[in-house]
Parts: structure tokens; sequence; C-alpha cells
């Protein structure tokens, strides 16, 4: 038990290291300005498809057992698209994925 314990927080200590990354990320994309006004009018669109594309991941992901609205949005915030990439996921992965605990994480290796 104590064993789980400290997986889970060296999973949590990891995943906080790696978090302040990803912003930077996002930081370079946001700072291209847009050349004209067809441009911002795709990006729109496109964020408009991004969205309903994320809201059908999402939902195709509540469709594993175990696998709620809450999981399945962090699931897929933590970069699991698909079904298959859940379940073919390292358990060390998975458990780094805040609201994922072990009970779901072996409900998800009896699919392999």
């Amino acid at each position: 038990m104590i064993s789980k314990f400290l997986s889970k927080l060296k999973s949590i200590l990891f995943k906080s290291a790696v978090s302040p990354e990803t912003p930077l990320k996002k930081e370079k994309k946001a700072a291209k300005p847009a050349k004209t006004s067809k441009t911002k009018t795709k990006t729109k669109t496109k964020t408009k498809t991004k969205a309903v594309n994320s809201k059908k991941n999402i939902e195709t992901l509540t469709s594993l057992p175990g696998v709620g609205a809450k999981s399945a949005k962090a699931l897929y915030e933590a970069g699991f698209k698909t079904t298959k990439a859940v379940i073919a996921a390292d358990e060390k992965d998975l458990l780094a994925v805040s609201g994922v605990g072990i009970n779901l994480v072996k409900k998800l290796k009896k699919l392999k």
C-alpha cells in the first residue's frame, strides 16, 4: 500500500515538473500576429472545429469502463486523444493524470 502511495506521489511530482513547459508552447503560437481578416475567420473556424472534435473525443473516452466525464476530460487534456491510446498507455503515464487512480488503471489494463 505504501508503494502505491509513493508511486502516485512520484507521478504527481513528475507531472508538476512537466506542466510549466506546456504554456510556453501555447504562448509561442499565440504570439504570431494575424495578417489579414481572412486568417482570423479561418482561425475561428478551426477553433470551433477543434472544440467539436475534442467534445467527440471526450465522449468516446467515456465508453471505456470506469471512465466518467471528468476522467475522460483529464485524459484528453493529458494527451490521450483516443481509446486505443489510453489502453496502450503505460500505467505510470496514466497515474500521472490527475483524477485517474490505481483502480481505474487496473480496469483499463484488463482491456488489453
